[in-house]
């Protein structure tokens, strides 16, 4: 095992806050392999680069020898976190809990080396506890502490409903790391006051408390809100290469320098010399991030996937080509209109928006190309089409439309 020096160089890359860092120093100062926490509960079945911020922490101290314990909260799961809710979460059936945990497991598997990994689950401590247990639990925490916790008092104060169930979700996440007698527990910013309770229900257990290290939270492609499925600005860790390239592409050349700080291992001097480089206009930004899209990618599928993908990425946005697999649909002519074609029916027809109102706001927003030229027009004439036009829809959607 290094050093403490080099161990706390590497842990302290990235993250946010470590409460304390003298505690943790001195955990790391017995030479004992520390227990390290991450809790996750499988309320999605896909994981995005957002996740993985804190699970290559996990990583790190994997590769500094330390015993790492990735805890699914399977018995958590049924209540659902409220951090950052401003109402009551709505739990997930037992059925869905169980197939999100399967595809959980299988995706770590890209980041953490699970041959020394520990998955447990909090049923396995939380199920079995009495109504009597429960309440000792509640007694060790109070509710003018829990309305500490900013989601909760803004909703106090609006007179949002708190059910009394939210006020356990702290407490069952804290007595997760008694269960497992955490030294470390990991987690994002907004997982502050959860892993704060863990070191105080420690305490009140008779055990040394453990130390949290907080994560910063990635903003994903609008590069403004948290990376979420939900908003649609994420990049899941298992989309196809082209997908996962191109959506790096898309992110903004800020941005791009807390992505190889946050989701690679490019040391931090380089990063600094290539965000100087960009300032000064001696490197361009694109080559810089096209180098962090094919990093990115190499790391979830390969370097041969990530080439693939390179070259197309080039082949669509560089020479205004069209991919490898772009469709060739036949328009159907009983759907003209007095000669003319519905861009927003076309659209929806290719499956290339949600909604017809997508559509719209596709053409509106200037989103809609047809053989390279932006196309606002609702609708086009047939005569204007030339029997046969490359159709993109966005910055990845494209297919070939004989007319």
């Amino acid at each position: 095992m290094i050093d403490v020096k080099q161990q706390m160089e590497i842990i302290k890359r990235g993250a946010v806050e470590i409460i304390s860092e003298e505690e943790l120093i001195k955990k790391l100062e017995t030479g004992k392999p520390l227990v390290i926490k991450l809790g996750a509960d499988p309320t999605a079945p896909d994981l995005h680069l957002g996740h993985t911020v804190v699970l290559r922490k996990m990583r790190q101290f994997q590769d500094l020898g330390h015993k790492v314990v990735f805890l699914i909260g399977d018995f958590t799961a049924l209540i659902g976190d409220p951090t950052g809710k401003s109402e009551t979460r709505k739990p997930l059936t037992e059925e869905k809990i169980r197939e999100n945990v399967e595809t959980y497991k299988s995706q770590v598997r890209k980041i953490l080396d699970m041959e020394k990994t520990i998955i447990d689950f909090n049923s396995r401590w939380l199920s079995p506890m009495t109504f009597s247990d429960v309440l000792k639990l509640a007694a060790k925490y109070t509710v003018a502490r829990m309305l500490e916790r900013d989601d909760f008092l803004n909703r106090f104060r609006a007179q949002r409903p708190i059910s009394i169930h939210e006020f356990m979700y702290p407490l069952m996440q804290g007595y997760d790391s008694v269960a497992l007698k955490a030294d470390v527990e990991l987690g994002g910013t907004d997982q502050k006051f959860n892993l704060l309770v863990g070191r105080s229900l420690q305490k009140e257990h008779g055990q040394p408390s453990q130390a949290i290290i907080t994560m910063p939270i990635l903003e994903g492609l609008d590069g403004v809100n948290k990376m979420s499925k939900s908003l649609g600005n994420y990049i899941g860790i298992n989309e196809e290469p082209k997908n996962m390239y191109g959506k790096v592409m898309s992110i903004s050349d800020a941005m791009m320098f807390k992505y190889y700080e946050l989701l690679t291992d490019t040391p931090v001097e380089e990063i600094a010399k290539m965000k100087a480089d960009c300032e000064s206009g001696a490197v361009n930004p694109k080559s810089v991030k096209m180098k962090l899209a094919h990093l990115i990618t190499s790391m979830y599928h390969n370097a041969e996937a990530a080439d693939h993908a390179r070259s197309e990425f080039e082949n669509v946005f560089a020479n205004k080509g069209i991919p490898d697999d772009a469709v060739t649909v036949t328009f159907d002519h009983a759907k003209l209109k007095d000669g003319k074609v519905s861009m927003i029916g076309l659209i929806s027809d290719l499956g290339f928006a949600e909604s017809n109102s997508a559509a719209k706001r596709l053409i509106q927003q200037g989103g809609l190309k047809l053989n390279s030229e932006k196309c606002t027009d609702e609708y086009v004439e047939i005569a204007r089409l030339n029997g046969e036009v490359i159709v993109q829809a966005g910055k990845r959607n494209f297919a070939k439309v004989k007319f």
